[in-house]
């Protein structure tokens, strides 16, 4: 039961940061202060954690 529990809270975890980096990023471009190369470390940090994500569907 708590290992379901953990892998839950553990999914979660990565969705809330895909959602973070595409808000900050969304954010941060309309402030003007960010560089390009680093919205896509960003964007990629983002596309990982929902790739990790996807894949604990099991």
């Amino acid at each position: 039961m708590e290992k379901k529990s953990v892998h839950g809270v553990i999914s979660t975890v990565f969705k809330a940061l895909t959602l973070a980096m595409g808000v900050a990023v969304v954010v941060l471009s309309c402030l003007d202060s960010l560089e390009p190369n680093v919205a896509m470390v960003l964007l990629g940090i983002g596309l990982a954690s929902a790739g990790v994500a996807m894949l604990d569907k099991n």
